[in-house]
């Protein structure tokens, strides 16, 4: 193929009639018009000679207009290699042939990939004197090959949607230089949004954006609604373009084919379009095309969807919406730069929704959700623009106020205080809901998003301490007493996991016969190596709030055993012990066999251990805790009600469940002897444990008039001070024997 430069006159060429009358005879003409190859021969001067009816049906050149011009001048077009001409030359010179894939236009400028086998023939072999060219229509193959491949490479290269979707229509229009493409996105809310259109004006594009999809929406929302192609030859007259034909009209298009990209469940995801500026129908080609282009867009825009839904998992609450605590931290040390750098103050708000365990408990987890995406959406509302807000977990929240101070930081906690507080009806039911705040100010309580969520969690803990329903703001003191805490927790975890606690025990005694022992009381006691003793009051809370409380409750218990079959195998003479159990304890299925077999470790009966819970686990209504209860009853276990009458006690639960003894609370006890209120509840309680054949132990007996008045009314057992505080084994051992030498081994 010569240079495509305009050739200077030559000699005349015969026409390719008479030149295959020398090349072959009328069958062979027949067999190469035949042929779906475009064949073309050329003389020595490379000019065109002949040309068969493939050429004609490939280009679109009659061989009258082919026959004395070079190949170049009407193959090559703007896109064609330039290098090419060079190539041939140098390949048909030194070794007589040459095969390449090239792109060619036709006649009308319509670009072909053709596979192009150039032969030397000259005139000495018979041949033309030039060379014989054959040419393979492969456009539709290189089409699919060439898109494909630049559509693969983008993603690979993690090109943008929009950016990946812009070349896919710059691809097409230089294949087909005849269309205008589009490529719009349809939301889960079927709204249109353009993605990439190159060759309509920014004005059409920002039209379309948002708009609803529907029977009557041009071409592609109505191909969108109709999840099938929609084809309108002529935009001036359709109907689907009634109402935006006007928008259109300066582009100068008149005819659109727009086609539904599904994703892999069928769903329209988008629309890909042709335009045209002539009243058309698309042809095989560019059928072709859009069905090579549906499939990349598909798989673009769904993978471009699994990467926001990935990044929605990673940095987003999946209930509520809300940034998670990453997103959350990542955009407030930001923030926290940006106030820095202008030296404003900022301030963080930790909230936690109250008794937020009671609305799952009681009205269902999808209601505890309901009710956490109506306060994320309250919170929502009360920020400013320049304000960040993340769900932590559970029913916490944070908010980061920029270029806020202390005073606008309470302003704002009350707020949201009120807006969380407004009445919620979920499913039929109102709520109230409530919430407490800690603030910490930037920078003044903090520098960094760790230490700032930490000091707000802490004055969030201590405003539910206070008071619930309020906001607190963190101080130095505060902070101190955290610190304290964890080492506190650290500490019980260590002295758990080595055993290093110790049970004391005190003496329950018979009111009838002060001597005379009913029981002993197993009280946990923490000696620490640095500290001193640490008071149950503080370690007891601790073990709760850690999760350490049933690792302790389950010591106890084996301590407590282990100790009573000591004595019994020294001979003291010690009837039972009573042990507390924490509530928490009975929400374990295994709790009840749990405690059998620390029992049987150690030989004892179920009438050897007194099991003492508190009134909460009595009117816990979880199934869990009533079968732990049940199977402790149906083992021969007995139940003591710790601190009877300081709670909510209902009567009816002293009725239902396998209560055998009532402790009568210390508080009732030292007002004895003054106070008329309690002589009378304590007369109460007497009366009804009798009446239900339940044992009174009264707590707290430190003065002879309290153990005169509880003896007179008939109180049965008596535990406190005045008969002994609470002792180490070894200590027990010496009081039972000084209570009657010999009697007890």
């Amino acid at each position: 193929m010569p240079v495509s430069a305009p050739p200077t006159p030559g000699p005349s060429v015969p026409d390719a009639a008479s030149q295959l009358s020398t090349l072959a005879d009328a069958p062979l003409r027949n067999a190469l018009d035949a042929s779906d190859n475009a064949i073309v021969m050329t003389n020595s001067a490379k000019r065109v000679v002949y040309v068969n009816q493939g050429f004609t049906r490939l280009f679109g050149f009659e061989p009258e207009e082919m026959l004395g011009k070079y190949l170049s001048q009407v193959l090559l077009g703007p896109y064609s290699d330039p290098a090419l001409l060079a190539s041939i030359r140098d390949n048909v010179t030194t070794q007589g042939q040459f095969h390449v894939e090239t792109l060619l236009y036709s006649k009308t400028g319509q670009p072909r990939w053709v596979s192009m086998v150039i032969n030397a023939s000259d005139e000495a072999s018979g041949g033309p004197g030039g060379s014989v060219t054959i040419l393979t229509d492969i456009t539709l193959t290189k089409m699919h090959e060439v898109l494909q491949t630049r559509v693969l490479e983008g993603m690979v290269s993690e090109l943008p949607l929009r950016d990946l979707m812009a070349l896919v229509c710059s691809e097409v229009e230089r294949i087909a230089p005849e269309v205008t493409a589009s490529i719009l996105a349809v939301d889960a809310q079927g709204q249109l949004h353009p993605l990439a259109a190159p060759g309509l004006p920014p004005s059409v594009c920002d039209a379309l954006d948002g708009l609803p999809i529907g029977p009557q929406v041009g071409s592609c929302g109505t191909a969108a609604y109709r999840n099938q192609p929609v084809i309108v030859t002529d935009i001036s007259t359709d109907p689907l373009w009634t109402d935006y034909r006007a928008l259109f009209a300066p582009t100068g298009l008149q005819a659109c084919w727009s086609s539904p990209i599904r994703n892999h469940q069928g769903t329209p995801i988008g629309t890909f379009a042709f335009y045209f500026r002539e009243q058309r129908e698309p042809d095989a080609l560019h059928q072709r095309l859009v069905e090579v282009c549906l499939h990349l867009c598909a798989l673009a825009i769904e993978r471009d969807a699994t990467h926001q839904r990935i990044h929605q998992l990673a940095f987003f609450d999946a209930l509520t919406g809300l940034p998670n605590r990453a997103m959350f931290c990542s955009s407030a040390e930001r923030a926290l730069a940006r106030l820095q750098q202008d030296t404003h103050p900022g301030a963080l708000l930790f909230l936690d929704l109250d008794r937020f365990k009671q609305v799952n408990d009681t009205q269902g987890h999808a209601a505890g959700d309901a009710l956490l995406c109506e306060v994320a959406t309250r919170l929502t509302q009360c920020l400013r623009a320049r304000d960040l807000i993340g769900r932590l977990s559970g029913d916490e929240f944070v908010l980061l106020l920029s270029e806020c101070s202390t005073e606008q930081a309470v302003q704002a906690a009350h707020r949201m205080l009120e807006a969380i507080a407004q009445p919620l009806e979920i499913n039929g039911q109102v709520n109230l809901p409530h919430a407490s705040i800690g603030i910490a100010m930037f920078p003044d309580d903090g520098a960094s998003i760790d230490i700032l969520l930490r000091h707000a969690d802490q004055a969030m803990h201590q405003a539910k301490s206070d008071h619930r329903h309020s906001l607190q703001l963190f101080s130095a003191e505060m902070n101190r007493r955290a610190q304290k805490r964890a080492s506190l927790e650290r500490a019980l975890q260590q002295a758990l996991a080595e055993r290093t606690l110790t049970l004391h025990y005190q003496p329950q005694v018979l009111s009838r016969s002060p001597g005379t022992l009913h029981g002993v009381e197993a009280l946990a006691r923490w000696n620490h190596p640095q500290w001193g003793m640490v008071p149950p009051s503080q370690f007891i809370p601790v073990a709760e709030e850690a999760g350490l409380i049933h690792t302790l409750t389950l010591w106890l218990l084996d301590e407590a055993c282990r100790q009573l079959a000591a004595w019994r195998a020294a001979g003291h003479h010690v009837p039972c012990v009573a042990v507390n159990l924490s509530g928490r304890s009975f929400h374990l299925p295994e709790f009840a066999q749990e405690i059998g077999e620390a029992l049987r470790r150690h030989g004892l009966r179920a009438s050897d251990v007194l099991l003492e819970i508190t009134e909460s686990v009595m009117m816990d209504a979880r199934p869990v805790t009533l079968t732990n209860i049940d199977t402790l009853h149906q083992q021969g276990f007995k139940l003591s009600l710790d601190d009877f009458g300081t709670g909510y006690s209902s009567l009816s639960y002293l009725h239902r469940l396998p209560i055998s003894e009532l402790k009568l609370d210390m508080a009732f006890v030292q007002d004895l002897t003054t106070s008329p209120t309690a002589r009378a509840l304590t007369v109460s309680v007497l009366s009804i444990a009798h009446s239900l054949g339940m044992v009174v132990v009264a707590e707290g007996v430190e003065t002879t008039g309290q153990q005169q008045w509880l003896q007179a009314h008939g109180c049965p057992v008596m535990q406190g001070y005045l008969f002994g505080k609470p002792l180490p084994p070894d200590e027990i051992e010496a009081w039972l024997c000084a209570q009657a030498p010999g009697q007890h081994r």
